[in-house]
């Protein structure tokens, strides 16, 4: 098992950064596979970047490729995810998630696929 604490959310203008980081408990971390979503006010969680458990795959939502970067530091069972040009639009709640490699293979963007769940953290991008 495993347990998820995000961090590094906050109020950013639009076209700025922000850095999110997740940190996983446990000896194991190197043996799951990596997401993040978001849930905006009224709408459904949505997947937005996931990644390999060694980091050699990644994939993301087609709305934030180009902008968004997944990473991990399995020595500091820590994800992240870098975002860039930030839009009004990325407002939401932000999750990670993880589910053991041997379920899904190298990623995956179904949220009903991952066990575990991080209680999220606000990103707001308002001028």
């Amino acid at each position: 098992q495993v347990q998820l604490v995000e961090s590094g959310g906050g109020l950013v203008q639009p076209g700025g950064s922000l850095k999110l980081s997740c940190a996983a408990s446990g000896r194991t971390f190197s043996s799951y596979t990596m997401g993040w979503f978001r849930q905006a006010p009224g709408k459904e969680r949505e997947f937005v970047a996931a990644i390999s458990w060694k980091g050699g795959s990644t994939y993301y939502a087609d709305s934030v490729k180009g902008r968004f970067t997944i990473s991990r530091d399995n020595a500091k069972n820590t994800v992240y995810l870098e975002m860039n040009s930030l839009k009004p639009e990325d407002t939401a709640v932000y999750y990670c998630a993880a589910v053991l490699r041997t379920k899904v293979g190298y990623t995956t963007t179904q949220k009903s696929q991952y066990d575990y769940w991080g209680q999220g953290t606000q990103v707001t991008v308002s001028s």
